[in-house]
């Protein structure tokens, strides 16, 4: 109902032509900053019968955790986070008192999104600011191999996952280097197009272009003056109608499957904006978390939920002309005194599918498991974290959005609030003053299945100068039911 009650009044408010001159009010945004947190599980309203605590405190940017086959719990510390805070990535080991031990540390090319215990040997996701993405296996010991390199994420979104399939294979996701599919000043301001200025994304199939093209300015050392851009291309190179960009693999908005030992990677499906989470149901069906567009960039699109999909082999999901299958030919997803987004493809290579479901707009619905327990509850639905708004960098809120855990039923798409700070509106702690939640970044359900894992991101405030993230207010929660 409260979601409803916002929706219309912000319908009323771009009709009346309002919206555009309200100030945005996300949740990372404060006029006093916080650098401590303060830890407090009863801030956190959960369902009847379930409790909280915090099993971890004091992490650096973590975003996963996994089990070993003892059940022992590990977690991973990014090493990277947007505001271009560069650290070195971390594999540690939480003890039962909470204390971290280190087993295996890496290069400064995070982030270290996504991490997976398997047949005897940790699988992480390295980002791949720097020198562009990886997967890692790391041994109990902490020996350090690479499974593949050179993924295409060295732009706004990473590789992440992995989740090891009922096929044995590792399945991981790849995100898009841009917003919506042309380089401009906003991957300048997110870092990545000064230090990679030929960047730009890479289609998994070939495909033909409308000839769409934007002009922008920015302060390469390479160029000055304006520049117009085109699709799938370098800034500054304009494209042409009826243009064909030759596709490949490794390619941008992607899940990929390859063997734990290497070798060729196989596409699964493709046409996401950032499939950040990826899980496999009780039932064997993978399914994933796409956050969508932003308005912001060369080609602003406005007011897209993020999505949780149901894969389908080989099957293209609509990125850069769809929104949770609807095509860009209207005014639907035009930002308020902007032209709406036209289409960059000729010919689209499917039709796309509906979603599973819809989540929040900005909401940043990240990682995802399923609950495979009668004793917790829920059995068979997907909980997935809302590591919550990054506004106004992405665009403009009128409160804020995410910050708490969901949970999916992925038969009828309803979403249900599970894990929320407690409050007259759902916002970090920070902004509430409280000791709850900041920013879930990922779930994970215990071996048992009788505990769920939430991976706290921590702190991280949006100021004048973008993202300003705060170190070691990372924590990890553990919900279990009475």
């Amino acid at each position: 109902m409260k979601n409803n009650y916002w929706l219309l009044i912000l319908l009323l408010l771009i009709a009346s032509g309002c919206y555009k001159i309200l100030p945005s009010k996300g949740g990372g945004q404060t006029d006093s900053p916080t650098e401590t947190r303060t830890v407090n599980p009863r801030d956190i309203a959960l369902p009847e019968g379930y409790t909280a605590e915090a099993v971890a405190t004091g992490l650096t940017f973590p975003t996963a955790v996994a089990f070993d086959e003892q059940g022992q719990l590990y977690v991973i510390e990014a090493g990277y986070s947007y505001g271009e805070v560069f650290l070195e990535p971390k594999l540690l080991r939480v003890e039962n008192n909470g204390n971290l031990a280190t087993v295996a540390t890496g290069q400064k090319n995070g982030p270290w999104t996504g991490v997976t215990y398997h047949n005897g040997n940790f699988y992480v996701a390295e980002g791949g600011q720097m020198t562009g993405g990886k997967l890692l296996r790391i041994s109990p010991a902490g020996n350090i191999s690479t499974v593949i390199e050179n993924l295409p994420t060295l732009g706004d979104y990473h590789t992440n996952g992995p989740v090891a399939g009922p096929d044995g294979k590792l399945y991981f996701g790849l995100g898009t280097a841009t917003n919506s599919g042309v380089v401009g000043p906003d991957n300048y301001e997110y870092g990545w197009l000064k230090r990679h200025p030929q960047f730009h994304d890479i289609p998994c199939q070939d495909v033909t272009l409308t000839g769409q093209n934007y002009t922008s300015e920015i302060p390469l050392d390479t160029k000055s003056g304006k520049q117009t851009t085109g699709a799938y291309s370098a800034y500054g190179s304009a494209t042409t109608q009826g243009q064909v960009i030759k596709g490949s693999i490794p390619c941008s908005g992607s899940v990929l499957k390859i063997s734990p030992e290497g070798g060729k990677m196989e596409l699964v499906a493709w046409g996401f904006r950032n499939p950040f989470g990826l899980a496999f149901s009780p039932g064997g069906t993978l399914y994933v978390s796409d956050n969508s567009f932003d308005d912001r960039g060369s080609r602003p699109v406005w007011g897209t939920g993020d999505y949780l999909w149901k894969i389908e082999n080989g099957k293209w999901y609509g990125w850069p002309d769809f929104s949770g299958g609807i095509p860009f030919n209207g005014d639907r997803f035009s930002p308020p005194g902007n032209k709406a987004p036209q289409p960059l493809l000729a010919q689209h290579p499917d039709k796309p599918p509906k979603p599973a479901a819809t989540l929040g707009v900005h909401s940043s619905s990240n990682g995802l498991d399923f609950s495979r327990s009668n004793s917790f509850g829920y059995q068979g639905e997907a909980f997935i974290a809302q590591f919550g708004d990054m506004a106004p960098g992405v665009g403009k809120v009128l409160s804020p959005v995410g910050y708490k855990v969901v949970r999916v039923n992925v038969e009828n798409g309803v979403v249900t609030d599970f894990a929320a700070n407690k409050g007259k509106k759902t916002a970090p702690a920070s902004k509430l003053n409280t000791g709850g939640l900041e920013r879930p970044v990922s779930v994970k359900f215990s071996p048992d299945g009788q505990s769920l894992y939430i991976v706290d991101f921590g702190i991280m405030e949006t100021g004048k100068n973008g993202p300003e993230p705060k170190l070691k207010t990372g924590v990890i929660w553990k919900i279990t039911k009475s």
